[in-house]
């Protein structure tokens, strides 16, 4: 199947449409596609060309969306590298993407040997070019690396029919919606963040771009900008809420995808009071994004939903049997949007893709109606005396401790049972660690579940994508 660039398409049909808007800067889809245009002619003056790659070093900004649409309509593919990372991490991913041309944001060309400063790339071209090459089902668009928590960062290759088929899903889940508008806190060196740049240009909408995420301003955007989407994890949910003091959301906001984990339930009835209707998903980035979410309807916060309709999900025994409902273990999925494969690496793409399924590596257990709970990332899994232990049973229970605001729970070595538990806790108000959280754990959870120790954190780390670093957590507690 063919597609043409979704910015060009939008300037046929809506040219008047808002497409993207940025630091009081505002462009129309005609606007936006004649902005594209000027980059591609910037890019094929120095020579890319369909199937080459561009390695990017940016926090969000305007010109990497310029970048990434016009890297499509070339048939080119992006490289956006974390920009959190340090210049000996950035070394080998760069290496890995052997690019035809390096970018960077002005602030961070130092970080990223060879490149150039993003913001005035396109600066010399005044007249847009129309070159705009057909995207095909399996045209490579974008190489997003991993975390890396367990070894070198892999880069996932996502091609343009992961990301139609990611946004057809997703809308097929929460309704379709004219022209909707998605706050673009998450960072476009994630999957996240251009899953929704892909989705807005999809369906006509508009991203309302931001730097970074900032509560007061998230609120502003809700009130004044009509934003009617956005994507949150339980500890930004909760600064919203704090920073609007619980002021219900006006009407045009339709809901909030809430990722990184399980929420606690007080935090989402609070939520819905203020009109924040919040789905829970689950998601990674070898599958474009989102892979369950919550269906608007039967929202509970407790599970992370069912498959979005046209992917398939299934739960397999340690022995490769698929196992029913109620039964844990790993998840695999399956579907169009899983990614084609690893960059450079044919061993690691085995390993991850069999007979169509993607090996996700971390463990759950689906219900009787098909929804799907997140028990553990395989990395996270703690294994005291022989019994499994999962953080996020541990995490929820903590959580619901009036006096906690948020907490993360990691397995460190153990002479007697191998591995325990270790909760690092944040309280609310910068109160002293509660007296009681042992007790408190106790009450709901087996005894091996309690954690062996509970320690007071100031906050926790966090990556770019507001998830838990627990490779920091775990060194922490060692020494400790």
């Amino acid at each position: 199947m063919q597609w043409t660039c979704p910015i060009r398409s939008g300037a046929e049909r809506h040219p008047e449409v808002l497409a993207l808007t940025f630091e009081g800067r505002r462009w129309t889809y005609r606007e936006l596609d004649g902005e594209v245009g000027r980059w591609v002619a910037a890019l094929r003056s120095r020579g890319v060309t369909a199937g080459d790659r561009v390695a990017l070093l940016a926090t969000n900004h305007a010109a990497v969306v310029h970048l990434f649409l016009a890297l499509g309509r070339l048939g080119a593919v992006l490289a956006p590298l974390n920009a959190r990372l340090t210049r000996a991490e950035l070394q080998p991913l760069a290496e890995d993407v052997a690019p035809r041309l390096t970018l960077a944001l002005t602030g961070l060309v130092e970080r990223l040997p060879g490149a150039e400063p993003l913001e005035t790339f396109a600066d010399a071209v005044r007249t847009p070019e129309s070159h705009c090459e057909p995207l095909e089902t399996k045209t490579p668009r974008v190489i997003l690396f991993t975390s890396g928590t367990t070894g070198r960062p892999k880069g996932a290759v996502l091609t343009e029919g992961n990301f139609r088929a990611s946004s057809r899903c997703s809308e097929a889940n929460l309704g379709a919606h004219p022209g909707p508008r998605w706050l673009g806190t998450l960072p476009l060196f994630h999957v996240g963040g251009l899953a929704m740049l892909t989705r807005t240009a999809y369906d006509g909408g508009c991203l309302v771009l931001r730097e970074r995420f900032d509560a007061d301003d998230t609120n502003r955007a809700i009130d004044e900008e009509g934003v009617t989407h956005a994507s949150f994890v339980a500890t930004t949910l909760e600064r919203v809420l704090d920073a609007r003091r619980d002021r219900p959301v006006p009407s045009t906001f339709r809901l909030a995808l809430i990722g990184g984990g399980p929420v606690p339930a007080p935090l989402l009835e609070r939520a819905r009071a203020a009109g924040i209707l919040s789905l829970q998903t689950y998601g990674l980035t070898e599958a474009c994004s989102q892979v369950t979410t919550e269906h608007p309807d039967e929202a509970n916060g407790r599970t992370a939903g069912r498959p979005l309709p046209g992917l398939e999900i299934r739960i397999v025994g340690p022995g490769g049997e698929t196992v029913g409902p109620g039964k844990e273990g790993d998840i695999e999925v399956r579907g169009p949007t899983v990614m084609a494969g690893y960059l450079n690496r044919p061993e690691a793409t085995s390993e991850a893709l069999r007979d169509g399924w993607l090996r996700t590596k971390d463990v759950g257990m689906l219900d009787e109606r098909g929804r799907l709970k997140v028990l553990s990332r395989r990395t996270d899994l703690i294994l005291r005396g022989g019994e499994n232990i999962y953080p996020a049973e541990l995490e929820a229970v903590l959580a619901s401790h009036p006096k906690v605001y948020e907490v993360a729970v990691v397995g460190v070595p153990n002479v007697r049972w191998g591995e325990v538990p270790v909760a690092f806790v944040t309280t609310r108000g910068g109160a002293p660690l509660p007296e009681d959280l042992e007790a408190w754990c106790r009450e709901s959870l087996a005894g091996f579940k309690v954690p062996a120790r509970f320690l007071a954190i100031e906050a926790l780390p966090r990556n770019a994508m507001g998830k838990v670093e627990r490779t920091v957590l775990r060194q922490r507690a060692q020494a400790a």
